[in-house]
């Protein structure tokens, strides 16, 4: 039958520990009253072959007609004191020729049906009794031997008494110890799961403006304290995925409220006054250079948007990555002659992706190499297999990244430092785009700078035999 509401989880385990209790007390209340069972039925069987020797020993000893004739008596005398023991004595004929408290036995009994073998029981006027039959011999005074049936009955009242009053016991002790249990059960349950609903309390409060609160339950079980590290692991996640937004949000706000501001001041700075067409075709002009500023931030703010819900274009094609850098030295060529700077290229190797996407992430590493490149220096792009991956390192001289800002300068809207702001219109996004076709290729991207020097690597997974490697 399915519960229309669910039993809580305290409940649940203090049901449990109850029947678990409870199947443990009945396995062992089984056992020993079946131990008293077997005990009581020992005694009894001793008691009645006791008996039955006792009138063995007797009918040995009447071998002779005097003696036979004492038989009843001694009997009699022998089962003196004994008011729960019922014999007699029936002959090859059925006769019965001797018998003590007869009435204790059943009437079929007395007729002559003989009890089975071993111990036999019966009830009667609300006694309860044990039986034996056994065929004695008595010797005759001419040699002969008479072979006499003898049945002995114990009166085993007390014994069934004492049975159902130990039975009546052990239920009512078996049922109180599993109420007890259950009772205790539920007490431990709830004392135990005292951390769980503090965390669940805890959680209830948890809103996106209350994000940097953590649970502290160090004293708990280690099963809930796993549950307060992962919940805690993911509050810093989210903390951390919606500190991202907020400053993506922010960044483009500010990125955008520039090229804008500086739209609107145009517009207004030109319908101030009437102007010639030279100077509407300046203004215009001007426009232009900020609408393809907003028109590129956007551009790359889709793909990362793209990149972020994994519609980026998976690797379909063997890329060439000297091939592109070389194509990518010559397309910079006029401006690497504007900066004073040369662009080398070395080595080869080719690897599984989109070309256009690693042209792109190659071509961001490549502009950004020229942006902060000494005059006079040398950009030197290296391509070779390092193991399992391939390297693409594009390393330039000119001004060294501060250490702190090495392990946030391929977040998005990041830039190093004020200086190095200065020297381009970048919005801060082309590593940030680097770094999400690097990982959409099953690859890295770091960097290093000291001294002057600065040193960008791409790994990225080497083609095997027309596989891509996935060491």
């Amino acid at each position: 039958m399915k519960l229309r509401y669910p039993l809580s989880l305290t409940t649940r385990l203090a049901l449990l520990f109850a029947l678990t209790a409870a199947s443990f007390l009945i396995a062992v209340g089984v056992l020993l009253g079946r131990a008293v069972e077997v005990h009581f039925a020992e005694l009894d069987d001793h008691e009645l072959r006791g008996k039955l020797a006792l009138i063995e020993n007797l009918l040995q000893r009447a071998d002779s007609p005097s003696a036979r004739d004492m038989l009843p008596q001694r009997l009699d005398d022998a089962f003196v004191g004994h008011d729960g023991i019922a014999a007699f004595l029936r002959d090859k004929d059925g006769v019965v020729s001797y018998a003590i408290h007869p009435s204790s036995f059943l009437t079929g009994i007395l007729a002559g049906e003989a009890l089975p073998s071993g111990i036999a029981k019966w009830e009667k006027d609300g006694h309860h009794y044990a039986g034996r039959e056994q065929s004695l011999r008595m010797p005759g005074a001419d040699g002969t031997t008479t072979y006499i049936r003898a049945v002995v009955g114990l009166d085993i009242t007390h014994h069934a008494t004492f049975l159902d009053a130990a039975r009546l016991r052990l239920w009512l002790a078996i049922s109180f110890a599993a109420v007890m249990a259950a009772l205790l059960g539920w007490w431990v349950a709830h004392a135990g799961l005292a951390p769980l609903r503090r965390v669940t309390e805890i959680a209830r409060g948890v809103s996106a403006e209350r994000l940097s609160q953590r649970l502290t339950e160090a004293k708990a079980p280690v099963e809930v304290r796993e549950l307060v590290d992962a919940f805690n692991g993911m509050l810093s996640r989210l903390e951390a995925a919606f500190q991202r937004l907020s400053d993506f949000s922010a960044d483009i706000a500010h990125e955008l409220r520039t090229p804008i501001s500086n739209l609107m001041t145009q517009t207004a700075v030109s319908l101030s006054r009437p102007r010639t067409a030279d100077e509407y075709r300046e203004v215009l002009t001007s426009n232009l250079e900020e609408y393809q500023r907003i028109a590129r931030m956007v551009a790359d703010m889709l793909f990362l948007a793209k990149a972020d819900n994994g519609r980026l274009p998976g690797p379909h094609e063997l890329v060439a990555l000297a091939e592109e850098a070389r194509a990518l030295a010559e397309f910079y060529e006029a401006l690497a002659e504007e900066h004073d700077v040369s662009v080398v290229v070395r080595g080869a190797a080719t690897v599984h992706g989109d070309r256009l996407m690693l042209r792109r992430a190659i071509s961001n590493l490549l502009s950004n190499a020229l942006r902060h490149s000494r005059a006079g220096s040398t950009i030197e792009i290296d391509v070779a297999d390092d193991g399992p991956q391939v390297m693409l390192r594009v390393k330039n001289h000119g001004d060294t990244i501060p250490a702190d800002q090495l392990s946030r300068i391929f977040e998005r809207f990041h830039r190093a430092s004020a200086e190095r702001h200065h020297h381009g219109e970048g919005a801060g996004l082309g590593l940030a785009i680097t770094r999400t076709i690097v990982e959409t290729h099953g690859g890295t991207v770091d960097v290093e700078s000291a001294d002057g020097v600065t040193a960008f690597r791409i790994h990225l997974p080497r083609l095997i035999h027309g596989q891509t490697s996935t060491e």
